[in-house]
């Protein structure tokens, strides 16, 4: 149903509208609100924040439709006015456009004429709505989804073939915060999403400032991809800069439980599938990365200590220029059939 606001003097004149629109009336097509000047009008846009149109003569007493026109912006921004007036000469029907009016209707008043016209006008208003709810939405998502996996959504190709993958050559990240799960046994629940977002606010920043994307947020844990020149420089370069930006996080004090926030940081570097992962039928689809290569990462995170950043030794041959790194020796990872050495990346 549109709102329509009719500001105009004449006695006579919602009489009439009511008249003339008595069907959409009856059939919720339309509701009418009625002012008798522009003074009046800015009351009723007040109270009527839902408004589409507004339906104003020109000369009124007190506030006229030009001045009225020229308050809208600030009274509502969304709402779009059509002047109705006798003064239908080309100076005042300038005036009227060029202060922000949509249409102009000529009195007498030609209703078939005019209802198109606000059929026009709604049509607009709805767009308009749209547009904004689109783009708030658009605003929310960033907050959930990647930038870089926004990008890709807006390929032309995307909706086409959401079943179609990539193999490419990156590195995978896994930042666990240790000892996290032993302070929510002690801890109110806001205090420990406050937290917990404290820290993941400056994990993120750092895998941002190495032009890394997170891939999700899993619990206490993070997942990142770098992907293009240098991804594994980068990947190691970011979880350096975690540890020490750590550093400076205070403790903890729960009762008897202290908690000095650490991570234990996995990393691998190779080829791995990057698309869409999910049930297409059902609309529910993560973009992400699969493979050997992932699954090894998140299995060296998960072998870390407390402030480690544990690579596999394939990786340190690719590093070890460039990194200062500690042989730790073999170890048994999970559904990994033989043993894998690693390293860690100390400075």
């Amino acid at each position: 149903m549109a709102k329509i606001l009719v500001v105009d003097d004449e006695a006579d004149l919602e009489l009439l509208i009511k008249q003339k629109f008595r069907r959409k009336i009856r059939e919720n097509v339309y509701e009418f609100v009625f002012a008798q000047n522009g003074e009046e009008a800015l009351q009723r846009i007040a109270e009527h924040p839902d408004l589409d149109i507004i339906l104003s003569d020109i000369n009124m007493p007190v506030m006229d439709g030009l001045v009225l026109l020229s308050k809208l912006p600030d009274a509502n921004p969304i709402v779009r006015a059509v002047m109705v007036s006798a003064y239908g000469d080309m100076h005042n029907i300038r005036m009227a456009t060029n202060g922000g009016a949509f249409d102009f209707v000529c009195k007498p008043v030609d209703f078939e004429d005019l209802d198109l016209t606000m059929e026009k006008t709604v049509n607009h208003v709805a767009q308009v709505r749209d547009t904004i709810k689109a783009i708030k939405e658009n605003n929310i998502l960033k907050m959930y989804v990647d930038e870089n996996v926004l990008n890709f959504m807006t390929h032309r190709e995307f909706e086409n073939n959401l079943a179609a993958n990539e193999v490419l050559e990156a590195t995978v990240m896994f930042v666990d915060i240790c000892g996290f799960t032993a302070i929510t046994e002690n801890v109110p629940a806001n205090t420990v999403v406050n937290i917990i977002n404290s820290l993941f606010d400056k994990i993120v920043k750092e895998i941002l400032a190495q032009k890394g994307h997170v891939d999700k947020f899993m619990g206490d844990a993070v997942m990142a991809v770098f992907r293009g020149n240098y991804h594994l420089d980068r990947a190691i370069d970011a979880a350096l800069s975690i540890k020490e930006q750590l550093k400076s996080v205070e403790e903890i004090i729960s009762g008897d439980k202290v908690f000095r926030p650490q991570v234990s940081i996995g990393i691998n570097s190779g080829e791995m599938v990057s698309g869409n992962i999910g049930a297409t039928s059902l609309k529910r689809l993560d973009y992400t990365v699969i493979g050997d290569a992932v699954n090894l990462a998140q299995r060296l995170q998960s072998t870390a200590k407390a402030n480690q950043v544990i690579i596999s030794e394939e990786v340190y041959e690719k590093a070890k220029e460039s990194f200062k790194c500690q042989k730790i020796g073999e170890v048994t990872l999970k559904n990994k059939a033989k043993p894998v050495v690693i390293y860690e990346v100390l400075e």
